[in-house]
């Protein structure tokens, strides 16, 4: 996609999105999902707490290599019903052909620390 069809924001825009790094404290299968997904427990550290979220990260990854991982997450977003769950953030990562790929950081960062 060219940046030309791509809707710019203003630098405002991205501040009001808190986008944070966290680390995977549980990880579960999440068999009523309409897609092959995980519930996934995210340690934000002290001020954000542990937030539950649903991620279609299956094709990559084993639940036993997911703890511990740091991702990153928005954790402003409205908490949103997901079958039974209610996910209470939004784990991010890249579509590929192989599946979803999670966005790390590529060094250990303190939890809750945002992006910006």
């Amino acid at each position: 996609m060219s940046s030309d069809n791509q809707q710019q924001i203003s630098w405002q825009d991205f501040e009001k999105i808190q986008l944070c790094v966290g680390t995977i404290c549980d990880a579960q299968p999440f068999a009523e999902a309409r897609q092959p997904a995980y519930k996934l427990w995210v340690d934000f550290g002290e001020t954000i707490g542990v937030r539950k979220s649903s991620a279609q990260i299956t094709d990559l990854y084993q639940l036993d290599e997911l703890i511990g991982k740091q991702v990153l997450a928005v954790v402003n977003f409205p908490p949103k019903q997901i079958g039974p769950m209610r996910s209470e953030c939004l784990v991010t990562g890249f579509y590929s052909e192989q599946g979803v790929v999670l966005a790390v950081p590529d060094k250990p960062c303190v939890n809750g620390l945002k992006l910006g």
